[in-house]
């Protein structure tokens, strides 16, 4: 990609661009905000270093780069870490800034930044990236700060402190003095105070005056003065370096040019521009159009937490195309939403399952039309997206399901959209993460290598492994470890793996947990995955809101035993896993196998069938056993309906039966298990949600008739 970079003079700005080079970017322009007033040196803002500032236009020169300044008009007006946009703050002169760069380079399509730790200052360059079309690099996000600092000084870059501000920094010793000498001294402070090694607590700036990129001059400061903000401070005082003097001092290795690189100064009022939000794509196509015409099935759970699906019921077996069957089954259930009093805000999570992943990008399209951030800002909801033979088994191009808050307000998202080298990022309306009440629901992760956004070579098992690590570094951030904390593990398999390939990545998924204390796994094989992947990950996993909550998890996380859960209804106990956390979560996995299901089959009287093509009356049997063990294990695990957030069914298309009967057979056993037992009320609505799939189960072999996910939840 071609680059502007953010650079504020310091040492994280110039690293971060030569990480852009490495990975095989070209750094086109420099992007620099300064001061109103020239006599300041550092402006108090959470945005902006500014001290060194009138050294910055000489980056010009020493880099033959084209350098864009814009002076800061703005203050802080927005003050929450979600950045909306609001006239009159500074982030609008960034915007104002890159704005320019784009109009006179168009070919920019990335920005660079140095942002290492703060929120603050990487969602706000995002927001701008997001407004202009343009994609956010940074690449030290999440990095370790003591190995930075390592490889900064390693590869070069000469810095200089220009501001100190923590207890342990004295203005009088260590302004303007080098990067490489105060290591030393930092890393003693890290120790005994845990100050931040590269500053990223404010406690010191730096101005870099020569680095790899600085191919035709370095910046030699011939004097300055140091200014004192609080002189009189007991613990820390705050010093800003002011540079009187400097001059450049060319490369014996530089190449001569007849000119010297453009300055170009940014000035005029910023242009306030958001992404539209309208729902129709274009004026050919209408997300409206025919709705009256096709019959859709919704299904809810739930009282607090409740999940929606919708899908299109189509018998005939042919779509309308994935665009329009998305984009009406995304309507129906925006209206559901708005019935229940609820809108996107509310979602959690989203489940979205297509007919074809050769038309991702034109899903995606209709799918940003629905959920923005303008619409969720409390923060987007994660998603995990796969693709399932949908009009095979008579339903549209598009299902989707969601994950309904009655609370918004107190979830807790990751959206990072910066490409960096922490995880995979999230560019467009779908985050990392959602926690929410306990419980984190992380996205579908792939085997994504996070600074390129490629997949790992080394196949199957190297994709897994590449998912899993990502995933720990999504954990990480709410302060968790998927190793000792999911409780449920979901992993999507592409139907192009071989057997062998299957049982690879079960075997190096096990080989990851402690087995006395795994998670319960469901395996469920797809079509296809996004970008083809082989394997993607979903953990789900308990996060306790309260710290000395923490040892319940350890010791409540156990299998219930089920000897005599189902009474008289026995089954053969590999074929369910049950996690429990102490009567406040609970996920189970039920398989029911051709060999338990002809047992079944035999209990109610029927016939021995070969279950490679079903029938309604023998389907029925096991719909009504599979009803049976959700509602045994709710109770004896003391759970109720109103507690059920998911309970989905998967069944493979080997059977031979369209979505449409096994809805009816499924909610004929529903209804049957109400009317035998009064104190169960169900909604006019199912309860369940139907996932047809090429095969699933509790191992990587896949070979279930109906595989069934229940989590219900108390939190």
């Amino acid at each position: 990609m071609k680059v502007v970079a953010l650079v504020s003079g310091g040492k994280d700005s110039c690293f971060a661009m030569m990480r852009c080079i490495d990975y095989g970017h070209q750094i086109v322009a420099l992007a620099n905000l300064i001061p109103l007033d020239d006599s300041v040196d550092e402006l108090d803002s959470y945005m902006y270093q500014t001290a060194g500032h009138q050294i910055i236009v000489s980056y010009a020169e020493c880099m033959d780069l084209p350098l864009f300044r814009r002076r800061i008009h703005g203050s802080t007006r927005e003050h929450s870490v979600n950045y909306r946009m609001t006239p009159g703050d500074e982030v609008e002169d960034m915007y104002a800034l890159l704005h320019e760069v784009k109009r006179q380079i168009p070919s920019v399509n990335a920005v660079s930044s140095g942002a290492i730790a703060s929120d603050y200052q990487r969602m706000r360059v995002e927001s701008v990236c997001s407004r202009l079309g343009l994609v956010s690099l940074a690449f030290l996000w999440k990095q370790d700060q003591i190995t930075l600092l390592e490889e900064m000084i390693r590869r070069g870059i000469v810095a200089v402190t220009v501001k100190v501000a923590a207890i342990g920094l004295n203005p009088s010793e260590h302004l303007g003095r080098e990067l490489k000498d105060l290591k030393l001294h930092l890393l003693k402070l890290n120790e005994k105070y845990g100050i931040h090694v590269c500053g990223e607590g404010g406690e010191y700036e730096t101005l870099t005056l020569d680095c790899p990129l600085f191919h035709k001059a370095r910046i030699v400061m011939d004097k300055y003065k140091g200014i004192l903000d609080n002189p009189n401070s007991t613990i820390a005082s705050v010093g800003v370096l002011h540079p009187l003097s400097f001059h450049l001092e060319q490369k014996e290795t530089s190449y001569s040019t007849s000119h010297l690189p453009a300055v170009f100064e940014v000035e005029g009022n910023t242009t306030f521009t958001q992404a539209s939000s309208s729902k129709p794509l274009d004026s050919e196509f209408d997300p409206d159009k025919g709705e009256q015409a096709v019959n859709f099935r919704i299904s809810s759970t739930g009282k607090n937490l409740l999940s929606i699906g919708c899908w299109i019921q189509n018998s005939s077996k042919t779509s309308n195309g994935l665009q329009e069957d998305l984009a009406a089954v995304l309507r129906q259930i925006e209206l559901r939403l708005g019935a229940e009093g609820f809108g996107w805000i509310n979602v959690l999570y989203i489940h979205l399952y297509i007919s074809d992943m050769k038309q991702f990008a034109l899903a995606n399209e209709v799918y940003v039309k629905y959920i923005t951030n303008a619409e969720c800002h409390f923060g987007v909801p994660s998603r995990s997206t796969i693709e399932l033979p949908l009009v095979k088994c008579g339903l549209g191009g598009g299902y989707v399901e969601v994950l309904v808050a009655r609370e918004p307000e107190k979830k807790k998202v990751l959206h990072v959209q910066s490409i960096s080298c922490w995880a995979p990022s999230c560019i467009g309306p779908y985050s990392q993460a959602t926690q929410y009440k306990g419980v984190l629901y992380m996205a579908g992760q792939l085997g994504l290598d996070p600074p390129t956004m490629n997949l790992c070579m080394g196949g199957p098992t190297a994709e897994l492994e590449q998912a899993v690590q990502n995933s720990e570094a999504v954990a990480k951030c709410f302060n968790t470890s998927i190793f000792t904390s999911t409780f449920l593990f979901v992993i999507y398999c592409s139907a192009c793996l071989t057997s062998s390939e299957k049982i690879q990545v079960q075997e190096k998924l096990k080989s990851s947990f402690d087995s006395s204390d795994s998670p319960s796994f469901l395996y469920v094989l797809a079509s296809d995955l996004p970008k083809g992947a082989s394997v993607e990950v979903k953990p789900v996993i308990y996060t306790p809101e309260v710290e000395e909550e923490m040892e319940e998890l350890e010791v409540g996380k156990l299998r219930t035993p089920l000897e005599n859960i189902f009474g008289k209804l026995q089954i053969d106990k590999t074929c369910y896993q049950l996690c429990n956390i102490k009567g406040k979560l609970l996920s189970c996995i039920v398989s029911i196998t051709n060999t338990e299901a002809s047992k079944i089959c035999s209990q109610q009287g029927d016939s021995v069938f070969d279950f490679q093509c079903g029938s309604r009356k023998h389907m029925k049997s096991i719909a009504t056993f599979c009803a049976s063990i959700v509602a045994k294990i709710l109770y004896e695990s003391g759970f109720s309906w109103n507690d059920l957030v998911i309970l989905r069914f998967y069944y493979p298309t080997r059977l031979l039966l369209s979505a449409d009967l096994m809805d009816c057979v499924f909610s004929e056993a529903f209804l049957d298990l109400a009317l035998d037992d009064e104190s169960i009320k169900f909604g006019k609505e199912p309860l369940f949600n139907l996932v047809p799939v090429i095969g699933s189960g509790q191992s990587a072999h896949m070979d279930d008739l109906i595989t069934c996910e229940l989590l219900a939840s108390k939190l």
